[in-house]
């Protein structure tokens, strides 16, 4: 296995790990959730470099717009339960309350 491909694999799983282990804060949660994003951001763009079809090229861009997307939403979420809950630990969130 090339160090590139361990680098790669060690972050997505740490990113994993992190997320179950660490799952108090839904800050600590979303930055888990972006850890894994650039992971497999970085894994698609050595992936279509060495396949070199030029059809494969805009898919790295797509994944970072889409993880982009998916963290400003996540924090708009978290601004709006800070707001209204008071605190962002997720004990403290029950989901079948209006």
């Amino acid at each position: 296995m090339s160090p590139t491909l361990f680098t790669l694999y060690s972050t997505f799983s740490l990113s994993i790990l992190g997320l179950i282990l660490h799952r108090t804060h839904l800050l600590s949660a979303l930055l888990c959730l972006e850890g894994m994003m650039l992971a497999l951001f970085l894994a698609m763009s050595i992936w279509t470099k060495q396949l070199e079809i030029i059809s494969y090229y805009p898919l790295p861009m797509f994944m970072l717009t889409f993880s982009a997307c998916e963290a400003s939403t996540g924090l708009s979420l978290m601004v709006a339960t800070t707001r209204t809950h008071g605190t962002d630990h997720l004990k403290n969130l029950n989901l079948l309350q209006c």
